[in-house]
């Protein structure tokens, strides 16, 4: 999407409905977010509108940040202890491996 050709409300308006969508566990389009307005945030020549796509792009990133730490921890917890939760992580998972019993 080429956001360059769009007026600075419109820039706004997107970068705070990506932000907000983000809350509805939907962290992937925070990391959306900070890609596309990066540079409209920190990059180009002050303007009215700038401080707040900057402040929407800061917290995407955190939040990008932290879901990402958070999966991380998710997936070795759970790969690590698959076998011994026994039928619990079964039950949560999609795929049962063969030969762990």
């Amino acid at each position: 999407m080429d956001i360059s050709k769009a007026p600075n409300p419109r820039k706004l308006q997107l970068c705070r409905i990506y932000f907000l969508t983000g809350f509805a566990f939907l962290p992937f389009v925070w990391a959306v977010n900070v890609c596309w307005f990066f540079e409209e945030a920190f990059r180009k020549p002050p303007y009215t509108e700038q401080t707040q796509i900057k402040r929407y792009v800061i917290y995407s990133a955190i939040g990008t940040f932290i879901w990402t730490i958070a999966l991380i921890t998710w997936v070795i917890l759970f790969q690590a202890n698959r076998a011994a939760w026994g039928a619990t992580a079964d039950y949560i998972s999609f795929i049962i491996p063969l030969g762990v019993p």
